[in-house]
């Protein structure tokens, strides 16, 4: 199997597993891409924005159900299930390569999958035949902190790994329900959305870390874009596990003029991924 690219996706809201609109177009694209061009993974590491603990903690169960952390939403959403089967094995291999970082991990027998991991899944692997193993995260921790969690788990991508991070791109809800209610999910960007999302794709492509590890301070509009963090730390993990190379968009969209679907690759791997989604 060849080196799995690791992730960033935007998951956007719950809804998206309702109304999938163009960033759920692109991620069943992009399964299909995956497992014709990459081969299936034989696991997944996923790391989301809803699953946050004091220290790192994988979540060993051998099997995953949708988790529903969310309310207001669509009935019909409560109706919709992924089970999956969880990856115990690999927690003794992740173990490892954060104990040689010096890094702290802790195994939790939980199962479940919240809607940052299973609402891509859906889309991406719609059989639920992929394990998944999630990792828990500080969300206190510095970008800097998460690259380097991502760095250490960068041999995964040579092991048949995928390592997901799922989060959102920006993430104000905020600005989303301005008004009172929702936007118009076709409403047209803002210029302050748009602004933070091209210069993170332009700090990507040019793979200008120094910058990107500090965008609160040098990114535009980026306490607007994300009064709180949470939502965007999962791309440093993931470009941390692919390295200092570029981080390349695969993916740009937006919903209600503020909620940006973009999605990243990492590492060596990711210029054949993005050519191939891109070559129809």
């Amino acid at each position: 199997m060849d080196t799995i690219a690791p992730l960033f996706v935007s998951h956007g809201s719950p809804m998206t597993a309702l109304e999938p609109r163009e960033a759920g177009a692109f991620m069943q694209r992009l399964g299909d891409t995956l497992r014709q061009r990459q081969g299936v993974p034989r696991a997944i590491l996923a790391v989301s924005a809803h699953s946050l603990r004091r220290e790192p903690v994988l979540m060993t169960a051998p099997r995953h159900e949708a988790v529903y952390d969310f309310g207001g939403f669509d009935p019909k959403l409560y109706t919709l299930r992924y089970d999956a089967p969880g990856a115990p094995g690999l927690a003794d291999r992740v173990g490892e390569l954060l104990a040689t970082a010096g890094l702290p991990l802790h195994h939790a027998a939980d199962g479940g999958l919240d809607h940052g991991i299973w609402t891509p899944l859906r889309f991406m692997f719609p059989d639920a035949d992929v394990p998944v193993l999630p990792l828990a995260w500080p969300p206190q921790w510095t970008p800097a902190q998460l690259f380097a969690l991502g760095r250490a788990l960068a041999p995964l991508a040579d092991e048949g790994v995928m390592i997901l991070g799922s989060g959102s791109i920006t993430h104000n809800l905020r600005r989303v329900f301005a008004g009172g209610g929702l936007h118009p999910p076709d409403r047209d960007a803002t210029p302050e959305s748009t602004a933070f999302r091209d210069w993170f794709a332009q700090r990507g492509a040019a793979a200008d870390w120094a910058p990107l590890l500090d965008y609160r301070n040098q990114a535009p509009h980026a306490a607007l874009m994300h009064p709180t963090d949470e939502h965007l730390l999962p791309f440093f993990v993931a470009a941390g596990a692919g390295g200092e190379l570029p981080a390349l968009r695969i993916h740009d969209s937006l919903v209600f003029g503020e909620l940006g679907m973009d999605a990243y690759a990492f590492g060596p791997a990711a210029p054949a991924l993005r050519a191939a989604l891109h070559s129809d």
